[in-house]
């Protein structure tokens, strides 16, 4: 089970109007959008998103009993269109992004996201799309495998991995999440205690197959046309590359922009922050120890 994370921190700094318009932009099993749901009266709306047929499957069972819910299976970048679409710019009250892999997802072997279980060499949210990591590792070049391992993994040993990786499919394709572990393991001496030595290129892997950051700076960018004045944004980042795209955005329009021209009167800012930086409890890490990295950033259109 899919344990939200978070969840009192989130309705309580997101919900502000109960007959309002909120938006799920993650919605995996459906745990803080049945607690948004909570929250709402019989005039409040919920729009979720996800690209997992699984995680649809389960928001059209939640949607057949609760009328106030609309499911898009789509990737949160999407949101602008369907937003648009409803006729809702500049109307929605809430919207909130777990940017955490679903435990269903990890723990699925055959889903191919963790590094603990042998499985298919797959890590795609949304399995109708062409590539898996499986595919994309057969043909990437060392050059530019090197660089995604880097700059999305943060991995030090980022050359000797990819050019490990580069000769073993030489050899013999890699298609098992144990074949790509054994690779890795040889090409890292020493280690962080306590965390695997896989833990970095799986996740650089699976953040390109799915263009994660690309579609957080999306989303952000296209927020400030969805929010109502007083509307807010959560999102709980799990790594430095989504606090460094949350903060960044944050920053832009939090202070306003610089004057370009002399003379020229300055732009007033556009969001407040709500929430800075909100990390789990020690018992909620204890319960649930996915949630040790998270952290909760609140942003509020006010203008």
């Amino acid at each position: 089970m899919h344990q939200p994370i978070l969840l009192n921190e989130v309705l309580e700094h997101l919900v502000t109007e109960a007959d309002g318009l909120y938006i799920d932009g993650t919605f995996g099993r459906g745990g803080h959008s049945k607690a948004l749901l909570s929250r709402l009266d019989e005039q409040g709306r919920l729009v979720v998103f996800d690209r997992d047929q699984q995680a649809i499957e389960a928001a059209k069972h939640m949607a057949e009993t609760d009328g106030r819910i609309t499911v898009q299976q789509r990737p949160f970048s999407a949101m602008r269109e369907v937003v648009e679409g409803l006729g809702c710019l500049n109307q929605v009250n809430g919207i909130l992004l777990d940017l955490g892999v679903s435990s269903p997802q990890l723990d699925e072997a055959e889903r191919g996201f963790s590094f603990r279980f042998e499985g298919p060499l797959d890590m795609r949210m949304d399995q109708s799309q062409s590539e898996s990591a499986e595919t994309w590792l057969a043909h990437v070049s060392e050059a530019e495998l090197s660089l995604i391992i880097r700059d999305l993994g943060e991995e030090k040993f980022h050359r000797r991995i990819a050019q490990a990786i580069v000769l073993s499919r030489d050899e013999q394709p890699i298609t098992t999440t144990d074949a790509l572990v054994a690779i890795i393991k040889k090409c890292c001496p020493h280690y962080e205690r306590g965390k695997h030595p896989a833990t970095r290129t799986f996740q650089a892997i699976r953040m390109h197959i799915n263009q994660e950051l690309a579609q957080l700076k999306q989303v952000l960018d296209d927020a400030l046309d969805m929010l109502a004045v007083g509307g807010r944004m959560a999102v709980i980042g799990f790594h430095s590359l989504e606090h460094k795209a949350v903060k960044t955005f944050a920053k832009q329009y939090c202070s306003g922009n610089e004057v370009i021209e002399i003379g020229q009167n300055p732009k007033k800012p556009r969001l407040r922050r709500v929430v800075r930086h909100v990390a789990p409890s020690l018992m909620e890490v204890a319960q649930n120890p996915r949630a040790r990295s998270a952290i909760l950033r609140v942003l509020e259109k006010v203008a």
